[in-house]
């Protein structure tokens, strides 16, 4: 029985260029985990498609804005943590559509919620942490 935590922090600036970059680094990340080849690469689609939600949402394409990212493996899930201080995305885009109806710019937040367990938004002071949970068995 394996107690012991594993966590990773990885900080970059709101370039696309860096998604291959934070991609390479959750996908090295996942590579001992029990979980299937298909949930980890809808994994590392829903981490990038929240990063690129980030810099075009929050931080306006603007390039040089922090963002951070910590992955930690507990014994029953893998937990990562989306830290931005841009603006706040708008109370509506946080809550789970109640309809089937495709919305333009709803697929990605569709893609992020396949592909994780769990999906919260906190609203912090400055900015906004996405905290996206994966379970494991």
């Amino acid at each position: 029985m394996r107690s012991e935590m594993k966590k990773r922090k990885l900080e970059f600036s709101s370039h696309p260029g860096n998604l291959a970059l934070m991609r390479n680094f959750v996908r090295h990340f996942l590579d001992s985990m029990p979980i299937s080849e298909r949930d980890r690469t809808l994994m590392v689609l829903g981490v990038d498609e929240a990063c690129t939600n980030i810099i075009r949402h929050a931080y306006e394409l603007r390039y040089d804005q922090l963002i951070a990212l910590s992955l930690e493996a507990r014994q029953d899930c893998v937990r990562m943590r989306l830290r931005d201080y841009g603006m706040q995305p708008p109370a509506e885009a946080l809550h789970r559509r109640r309809d089937n109806v495709i919305r333009p710019g709803g697929l990605g937040l569709m893609m992020i919620r396949n592909a994780f367990d769990q999906v919260d938004y906190i609203l912090r002071r400055r900015g906004t942490e996405l905290v996206l949970t994966k379970k494991i068995l």
